[in-house]
């Protein structure tokens, strides 16, 4: 019998990428990746993923290759892994009939001074912001904003690029450094311009929303030494539910803002002054294990949801749970080469963890940019509370620490911090990344 295929434009390179295809396989369909290296996603020839080359920044080749495979099999779906691709594979479901978000709404989406925009008009409370080409005119931005001020990308993800700026000297070298930069860690062009935007100070949450519902309200753990990386999330977010209640509205509202009306959204908030505030949002399913913390605590897979969603099969339930959960990344204190590499099968056996990995590897060069890159492993715990998760992930965490020690400066190649080449090069050939 011929097999129901859903297709993949290209993966994130995490767990999630892992996950997608595995959820696939679990409903009965055949995943096959559309992508331009894959020697990028070691789980292809782990799992024994089918793969076909195609030049996937072309969206034309894309939906080439797509109609190419709907000629010879069942395909039940077209999407993506990869917050860069989803708006390609959009447009692909969209051209063959398929189920799938609206490309044009993903695509302005994707452009957070668009987001801006949209908010203001929709009366969303998110910060002030202003777009500039040039380090001159953000300067000025940032003197008519005030300082302290966010520089940072109109369409990057994971915090790449994305830096609180103190003084006008900070804000000129970071805006030139993005200027500088002209395609992204995929090779995809990027804007000629950055958004400069007023500071929200308070702590930050997440808000995952799916087919227009809250599913969960998400606490982050950040450190803002270098840039914005998440070091941890707790599932539900440590708030009373009249606040969760309000963060959870102010998110739909901008999900409604955005006309992002089917399939997941990752809506980032932050509470300045006790009041919900909208960072940005993603028109994808959360990163950095968060789908497997939201599954952990309350029993919702929200991966095999979406991949359901994508073939126009029947909405998957599991048992609900009313748990919590706590993940933590293991994240280098400074910079070198990865000395001594822990086991996690240790941590697995401890109390509450239902999953611990590391992927730093001997060897390997660390040049800390404060974006999710900086991950070298997790650990996701469950407890009947979130303070007995948390715990549990906090003491879990400490048994996985990587060995690094001092490098030689010239075996280290640098460049701007928003491009992050060695960074990039070296996770991908066997480091953890989410």
């Amino acid at each position: 019998m011929a097999a129901d295929l859903v297709l993949f434009v290209e993966s994130n390179t995490t767990g999630t990428g892992r996950l997608f295809v595995e959820r696939a396989r679990s409903l009965g369909l055949e995943p096959r990746v559309l992508c331009a290296d894959p020697g990028r996603y070691a789980y292809l020839a782990e799992l024994a993923v089918p793969h076909h080359p195609c030049a996937t920044g072309d969206p034309e080749a894309v939906l080439a290759l797509c109609r190419t495979l709907a000629g010879e099999h069942r395909v039940r779906g077209v999407t993506s892994s990869s917050e860069y691709f989803i708006t390609t594979a959009a447009a692909a479901a969209r051209a063959l009939g398929l189920p799938g978000p609206d490309p044009q709404a993903l695509a302005a989406a994707r452009d957070k001074s668009v987001q801006r925009r949209l908010f203001a008009e929709h009366g969303v409370p998110s910060p002030a912001f202003r777009t500039a080409g040039s380090s001159e005119q953000a300067v000025l931005a940032a003197a008519e904003l005030g300082l302290p001020v966010v520089v940072k990308p109109p369409g990057r993800s994971g915090s790449i690029g994305v830096r609180r700026c103190d003084t006008p000297e900070a804000v000129a070298r970071h805006a030139a450094e993005l200027l500088a930069t002209t395609v992204d860690e995929r090779g995809l062009p990027l804007s000629a311009t950055v958004l400069v935007e007023s500071y929200l100070d308070g702590p930050e949450f997440s808000v995952e929303v799916f087919d227009g519902r809250v599913r969960a309200v998400v606490g982050k753990h950040l450190d803002q030494a270098l840039g914005f990386l998440e070091t941890g999330h707790d599932v539900p977010a440590p708030v009373d539910e009249a606040v969760r209640a309000e963060l959870g509205a102010v998110a739909l509202a901008a999900v409604a803002a955005l006309g992002l009306d089917w399939g997941a959204a990752h809506v980032e908030l932050r509470l300045p002054d006790g009041r919900p505030a909208v960072v940005e949002v993603n028109p994808r399913l959360a990163g950095g294990m968060i789908p497997q913390a939201v599954l952990a605590a309350t029993g919702q897979d929200l991966i095999a949801e979406l991949i359901a969603l994508v073939a126009g099969r029947d909405r998957v339930r599991g048992p609900a749970r009313t748990d919590a959960a706590a993940i933590r990344f293991v994240v280098p204190a400074t910079d070198g080469a990865v000395s001594t590499v822990p086991d996690p099968a240790a941590a697995r056996r401890l109390p509450g963890v239902v999953d611990a990995a590391v992927g730093a590897r001997s060897g390997q060069l660390i040049t800390r940019q404060g974006t999710f890159m900086d991950r070298l492993g997790h650990v996701i715990t469950v407890g009947s509370s979130l303070r007995e998760a948390a715990d549990r992930a906090d003491h879990a965490v400490r048994t996985l620490s990587v060995g690094i020690s001092p490098a030689v400066l010239s075996d280290v190649t640098t460049g701007p911090s928003s491009t992050a080449p060695t960074r990039e090069s070296t996770a991908s050939k066997g480091g953890y990344r989410t």
